[in-house]
Formats: C-alpha cells, sequence, structure tokens
C-alpha cells in the first residue's frame, strides 16, 4: 500500500461488531517473559503484527524455540521453549520500531552473558533510550551507545538499588523491572515521577503470571532474586486499537460490540476512552462483549489522558465534531512517540481546517466542518493512521502511508469498513 487510503462516509449501520487484534502491549511482555522461563509456555491468541513479529524474531535469533499452532476452537498459538535465564551472546538483534522490542529487550541482553549487537529502525533509533542505559551502567552493564544501534558486553546486572527516570516512558521502568530477576541480588528500583501508570501495572501482571512477583511501593518496586516459569497465557484485545471503533461509533451514532473486552477486568490504560465517551454522551453495556453506543453529536469535555496518552488522537477526532471545544492535558509525553504526536494532530487538524489550540503537554480542539479531500500525512506513525480514519466517517479523507497500520494492525483497514466507511487506495489498486 504505497498509494494514499481513501476514507469516505457511507452506510453506517445500526450495529456492528469487531473482533479486535490482541493488545501489542501485552504480548510483547508475555512473549520476552516466555522466551526467558524454563519451560515450554503457550500463548494464546497473541498479536500478529511487525512490532510482535520483531520480538519474536529477536527471541529466536537469541536461541529460544518458537512455533505457531492453531488450537481446536480456532484460536492462534505460540508456543516458545523458554531460555531457562537471561540470554548468551554473541548475536546480532533488530528491533524494527517497536519501543516495547528495544527497551524490553537491552535490559534482558544486559542481564545476561556475552557480546550483543542491537538496531533499529531509524524511528527507533531517534526515540529517546537514556533512562534506561543510565540505570543499566549503575548495576555494572557495559553499554556502548547512547542510542540504537548499541554494543553491548554483557556480564550480568548487579541488582541492588537504582533510581529509573520514568517521568518520560514507563517503558524504561518496565524493561529494567523484566530483567530484575536475573540479577546478582535483589533489585530495588525507585522512581520520582511516573507517566503512564497503567502500562507499569501490564508489566507487573505479566511478571506475576509467569511466577515472579514484584513487590509494590509508592514510589519503588523491589524484585527479588530469581526467574520466570512456562505458563499458558491468554492475551486480550489492544484497548488502544478498539478506540477507534469505539469512536468511530461515537460519531455515528452506531452500536459496537467488542467481544472479549472486559473495562471492569482489563488493566490497559486506554480503556480509560470509554470513560471519557461516556462523558461526551456515549452509553456503555459491560458483559461478554462491551458494547458502547454512540450519541451522534457528542460534547465537548476536558480530559487528562496522562495514563491513555496512546489513544489522545482518537478523542481529538471525535471533538472536531463535538458541541462544544475539547481540552486533552497530560499529554507532554506523547512529543516523543513514534513522531511529536501532539504536533502531528494539530498540523493535520489544521489541514482539514479545523482551529487548534496547542500547548507543551495538551491540546484544545474547537469543533467545526472538516474540508474533504484533504491528504493527510502519517508521520510514519500507525496511530495517526489510524485515529484520523475516523475523520473519513463524515468528509473523504487521504491518508498518506496506509501500510503503517501493520506495525500493531495489519488489517486495520480491512476491520474499518465494519463501522461503514467506505475504505480503497486512490490509485484503485486495492
Amino acid at each position: 500500500m504505497s498509494a494514499p487510503a481513501r476514507v469516505a462516509p457511507g452506510r453506517a449501520p445500526e450495529r456492528f461488531t469487531v473482533r479486535v487484534p490482541g493488545s501489542k502491549s501485552i504480548t510483547n511482555r508475555a512473549l520476552l517473559l516466555a522466551g526467558v522461563a524454563a519451560g515450554r509456555s503457550t500463548l494464546v491468541e497473541p498479536l500478529i503484527a511487525d512490532d510482535t513479529r520483531a520480538m519474536l524474531e529477536a527471541l529466536r535469533v537469541l536461541g529460544a524455540g518458537v512455533s505457531e499452532r492453531t488450537g481446536a476452537d480456532g484460536s492462534v498459538r505460540w508456543e516458545l521453549d523458554g531460555l531457562g535465564g537471561a540470554p548468551s551472546g554473541p548475536a546480532r538483534v533488530y528491533c524494527g520500531m517497536g519501543a516495547t522490542v528495544g527497551r524490553f529487550l537491552v535490559p534482558m541482553l544486559a542481564a545476561g552473558s556475552g557480546r550483543f549487537s542491537v538496531d533499529a529502525h531509524a524511528q527507533l533509533r531517534r526515540r529517546p533510550l537514556g533512562p534506561v542505559l543510565e540505570a543499566l551502567r549503575a548495576q555494572g552493564a557495559g553499554v556502548t551507545g547512547d542510542a540504537f544501534p548499541l554494543e553491548l558486553d554483557a556480564h550480568g546486572l548487579e541488582g541492588g538499588t537504582v533510581t529509573v527516570d520514568a517521568s518520560v516512558s514507563s517503558q524504561f521502568l518496565s524493561g529494567l523491572l523484566l530483567a530484575a530477576p536475573f540479577a546478582r541480588r535483589e533489585t530495588r528500583l525507585r522512581f520520582a515521577a511516573l507517566v503512564s501508570r497503567p502500562y507499569l501495572e501490564l508489566t507487573l501482571d505479566a511478571m506475576r503470571a509467569f511466577g515472579v512477583e514484584p513487590r509494590v511501593e509508592r514510589d519503588a518496586i523491589t524484585v527479588a532474586r530469581g526467574g520466570y516459569r512456562a505458563t499458558e497465557f491468554a492475551v486480550e484485545p489492544d484497548a488502544s486499537t478498539a478506540s477507534y471503533f469505539l469512536a468511530a461509533a461515537a460519531l455515528t451514532g452506531a452500536t459496537v460490540a467488542l467481544p472479549g473486552l472486559d473495562r471492569r477486568a482489563t488493566a490497559q490504560g486506554d480503556i480509560e476512552l470509554v470513560a471519557l465517551l461516556e462523558r461526551m454522551g456515549c452509553t456503555v453495556r459491560d458483559g461478554a462483549a462491551l458494547e458502547l453506543t454512540g450519541p451522534g453529536r457528542p460534547h465537548g469535555i476536558e480530559a487528562d489522558m496522562n495514563g491513555s496518552s496512546d489513544v489522545f488522537m482518537t478523542l481529538a477526532c471525535v471533538a472536531v465534531f463535538a458541541d462544544g471545544p475539547t481540552t486533552i492535558t497530560g499529554i507532554g509525553h506523547a512529543r516523543v512517540k513514534e513522531t511529536d504526536r501532539i504536533a502531528a494532530c494539530a498540523e493535520n487538524l489544521r489541514r482539514l481546517g479545523i482551529q487548534v489550540d496547542e500547548g507543551p503537554d495538551q491540546i484544545r480542539i474547537h469543533p467545526g466542518t472538516p474540508r474533504p479531500d484533504v491528504r493527510l500525512p502519517t508521520y510514519e506513525d500507525h496511530r495517526v493512521a489510524m485515529a484520523f480514519s475516523l475523520v473519513g466517517l463524515r468528509v473523504p479523507v487521504l491518508i498518506e502511508q496506509p501500510a503503517v497500520v501493520s506495525k500493531t494492525c495489519p488489517e486495520f483497514f480491512e476491520l474499518w469498513r465494519a463501522t461503514g466507511a467506505s475504505v480503497g487506495l486512490e490509485d484503485g489498486s486495492w
């Protein structure tokens, strides 16, 4: 898909159902732990996308046994014969665009032994890594470089008390936690500030599922020396991907059903969008499938999305069609994602003719009527492509680089047709 995708209004159904693929955040945490656990683990319904394939291939390079099969119920299952400890080099590892791949693998490699060369796509090379490397060097790790590509001369981690700067990304803390059981002594990771705390909870839940029980305090987490044991792990649907279909219902007045997504049970922070859409006038029914019915004309609101910044653009695109302005705050860390998402969101809304006020950690959207057939760059960011497809439910838009969605949801545009949208490539080749 090199030509832009044209997303245009179609005939919106009164009700539609979407089976959202598995969570990327959960899949990559579980994959890494299965890869270093003792024994054979099974991941049920993992996300199959660029980021998770990158983690899977890295584990294969490091020596983990990997196979894929289909269960009797039709579910996809990845089976991994774990290494039974931190990896041994030498090895060359490529992380692709996946921040969860790079930021989680580097500490795990440092906890192992031998020489590792680690590189990534140019986009990930630009993203921050310093807090992870600083904490690893404080534990005696030999690291050459301050960003990808890196060289690691691994001879294990010392453990002890280490201070981590988690004010830009919780992934820094998560990566260090995942590797902590392999340190030579108990590890206590301290942090003063933390963004996206729900993602930390996903890390803790995954560690517990694989047999490690961290001790959690308000500003510190302690992990005893030990290792992970193999398990069967079911991956729940991705709340971030689900956000676009929830928002589609909010804009069209339809009812969407999302089987397997339970906001009462999930620790995924992006499920917060459901409550925000309720405030905008949607009605929600919890059950075996999360159901949301939109009002058609949402209300403008004020929302602090510090814990759910990956879906702030979803809310911003809904806000275009609201009955008043919407202000989203607490999202400064979104400036160091795949792109500067605040700037990208503001620029695309302005291209559409929408008035936007932008601040260091916030954005305010004034509702209006978007210009039709505007070409919208995606800045190599999957979430830009998916979020701005929402505008296409009301006026035609052209989404550049549509293949970028393969990072976390390769089938997105096929699934998007369930909303009633008309979807095709501008050159008619799709």
